[in-house]
């Protein structure tokens, strides 16, 4: 979680992965993992910021699954755990965070993340993000 708490604070900048001068929710994961393993698997292709996006194609869901470990689906989130967002029944996946305190029972949890509109935060992972929760996701070789 440290080079995720790393990233606190740097500026939203759609498809940019800098720690310190900008990024969007994609590039703080991007920067997590190169700090973690020091290289990126792949190239990131160029995307839309909408939210919305409707269609068959699904780029982030694809990519973490040939990048990371897919979660069983449980209650408990972990620190570390990536999770994706679908902002609406219909669209595509959109948006991650980084589970950076775990949740269970009532409790929620936390996230880091970068959104339009703000630097990368840690936020409340409350009902409205639990809604819209698609996929679950372990950087590989971090868990036993």
């Amino acid at each position: 979680m440290a080079a995720a708490r790393g990233w606190i604070g740097t500026p939203y900048q759609h498809q940019a992965s800098l720690k310190g001068a900008g990024c969007d929710c994609l590039g703080l994961v991007r920067g997590v993992w190169r700090d973690l393993y020091g290289f990126e698997p792949e190239p990131s292709p160029p995307y839309r910021a909408d939210w919305a996006e409707l269609g068959d194609d699904e780029p982030l869901l694809a990519a973490a699954q040939r990048h990371f470990i897919r979660a069983p689906d449980q209650a408990v989130l972990l620190p570390g755990d990536l999770l994706l967002f679908r902002m609406a029944p219909e669209a595509v996946t959109k948006h991650c965070a980084l589970v950076s305190e775990g949740s269970g029972g009532a409790d929620y949890g936390r996230i880091i993340h970068a959104y339009w509109g703000r630097a990368a935060v840690e936020s409340w992972l409350g009902p409205w993000w639990q809604r819209r929760l698609a996929a679950r996701f372990f950087f590989p070789n971090l868990r036993d």
